[in-house]
């Protein structure tokens, strides 16, 4: 009976370090995509807050210590290595651990990240240059925010009337990735020419671009993709669970057979 629920117990904890392996891979694979994206607003995110790219270091440095821990996990199952069964069960804790303070940090600072989000593209529309190739990477990602989700500035197009070469030529050209005719959008980027300009001047309600700002799309993409992100992790964390339960037990029945196995005088 003893032997029985031991083998179960070994390769049900095989199974569920296997699971743990590929999920490590995965949350490994999120850090490396926010460090490699450079054509959605992540990459406005990742040139603009250092907060971001250390959190993308944080979840690499999780997700590859994650699948040293499910190969460990499968290791300790397959040999019935105790101390290794121990270690194993040790750093499933820690993790955990991790990961809820993780999760209760970005619960807290969600609003001090809108915050700072805003900060960072009203900047950006600010000093908003075609020609400046430094932040060539930053303004495409900008651009292509607009253009997917058909908005304009952050809270509206009235804010590109604070940049400073649209200010310069007194608003007669406008974003063209705000325009909502599409022979502008073939551009994608820079500044677009406004065909009835009045005395050489204009304003924003002149500009042949979507009234709406991008704030609500890009809270609501961000929301979208970190539910992605959570969802991951929450998995993970179960299957930590269980394989910290499953350590145990199997550790527990190792020694239980090692005293069974103990010759009675």
């Amino acid at each position: 009976m003893g032997s029985g629920c031991l083998k179960v117990t070994k390769y049900f904890l095989f199974l569920f370090n296997l699971l743990f392996l590929i999920l490590g891979a995965v949350i490994l694979g999120f850090g490396v995509w926010i460090l490699a994206d450079k054509t959605s607003f992540i990459a406005v995110l990742q040139m603009s807050s250092p907060s971001l790219k250390t959190g993308a270091y944080i979840l690499i440095g999780v997700g590859a210590l994650t699948m040293l821990m499910g190969f460990l996990g499968c290791l300790g199952a397959v040999n019935e290595i105790r101390c290794l069964l121990g270690l194993y069960f040790t750093c499933l804790m820690i993790i955990l651990l991790a990961q809820i303070a993780a999760a209760l940090v970005i619960y807290f600072q969600k609003e001090t990240l809108k915050v700072e989000l805003s900060g960072i593209v009203v900047d950006l529309i600010e000093k908003y240059d075609p020609s400046d190739e430094d932040k060539r990477n930053l303004q495409d990602a900008w651009d292509y925010v607009q253009i997917q989700i058909a908005c304009c500035g952050w809270t509206g197009a009235k804010e590109w009337e604070n940049n400073e070469i649209l200010r310069n030529k007194s608003n007669t050209e406008y974003p063209c990735s705000c325009s909502n005719r599409s022979k502008d959008l073939v551009e994608g980027r820079g500044f677009c020419n406004l065909e009835d300009s009045l005395n050489g001047t204009a304003t924003y309600t002149d500009w042949p671009v979507h009234e709406q700002g991008c704030m609500d799309g890009v809270e609501e993409w961000l929301k979208d993709n970190l539910g992605i992100i959570l969802g991951v992790c929450t998995g993970v964390a179960v299957i930590e669970l269980l394989g910290m339960i499953l350590a145990i037990s199997l550790c527990k029945n190792i020694h239980s057979e090692d005293y069974t196995k103990v010759p009675k005088s």
